[in-house]
């Protein structure tokens, strides 16, 4: 199957403008997500300047909200817990543990394609989560992140059984690096979920690797068989393939930043 549309320059060349170096991998466990923020921005700094090379770094967060560029006042929570506004783009989400989130800070090869580098993004995780056994998950044209479709029935009586986000994204490129990335829930709960409205949708739920499939995965499970797909796809090695299987209106389409009501 071919890529969603075509991208910049053929889809088996490394987006990478540095593509001869191995990635530095850094898996930091459970970290403050303003620490790890500004750890992001450091290294995109330095990335930018030609100080450090190609970096992933591997976290899990303490439950937490994050308010992307294009969140609306009625997205944010109804259980009193804080938000942080952050500069990637989207809406809000939640981070906590039992997530696996990981964030590239990757020098882009020219011309910079922000949506060949998102479908890669996707790609991968699309390999992953169907490598453990959702063998249907893929994307729903208009909505970014990795979906599992309501035609699917998880294994889990507890998983909810409409179309279902299984892993979000959501990015920031400055001087041609980028910042943020994804989140693949593996055995978090979505206890926290249900006080948002996730990403700004309405219409559809979130679930995790471990309801789908019924049996506990957790993020050790998940992070290397990641870090592998993420190699192969930025290099060029894995190619993105449409596994394009509804469509959706897009939930950030012409929104601009809103000020948070008082």
């Amino acid at each position: 199957m071919t890529a969603p549309r075509d991208p910049f320059f053929p889809a088996d060349q490394s987006i990478r403008a540095d593509s001869d170096r191995d990635l530095e991998i850094r898996q930091i466990g459970l970290v403050d997500y303003q620490q790890a923020w500004a750890l992001q921005a450091e290294l995109a700094r330095a990335r930018a300047a030609g100080e450090v090379g190609d970096t992933i770094v591997v976290v899990e967060h303490p439950n937490v909200y994050t308010a992307g560029k294009r969140t609306q006042p009625e997205d944010r929570p109804t259980n009193g817990l804080p938000v942080i506004d952050v500069d990637r783009g989207g809406r809000i989400t939640w981070h906590g543990e039992g997530q696996l989130v990981i964030y590239p800070i990757i020098k882009l090869a020219e011309p910079v394609d922000v949506v060949d580098y998102v479908r890669r993004l996707e790609e991968a995780v699309i390999h992953v989560v169907r490598g453990f056994g959702v063998h249907t998950a893929g994307r729903i044209d208009g909505r970014s992140g990795v979906w599992v479709p309501s035609t699917t029935t998880p294994a889990s009586a507890d998983a909810p059984r409409r179309d279902r986000k299984i892993a979000a994204l959501g990015i920031r490129i400055t001087r041609g690096v980028t910042m943020h990335g994804l989140a693949l829930n593996c055995s978090n709960t979505l206890e926290y979920y249900q006080h948002i409205v996730a990403c700004g949708i309405d219409d559809a739920d979130v679930t995790t690797l471990s309801l789908e499939l019924g049996r506990e995965v957790d993020v050790a499970d998940a992070t290397e068989p990641m870090l592998s797909a993420l190699d192969e796809v930025l290099s060029g090695r894995m190619t993105v393939a449409d596994h394009t299987f509804g469509s959706a209106p897009d939930p950030s389409k012409g929104l601009g930043r809103k000020r948070r009501r008082s």
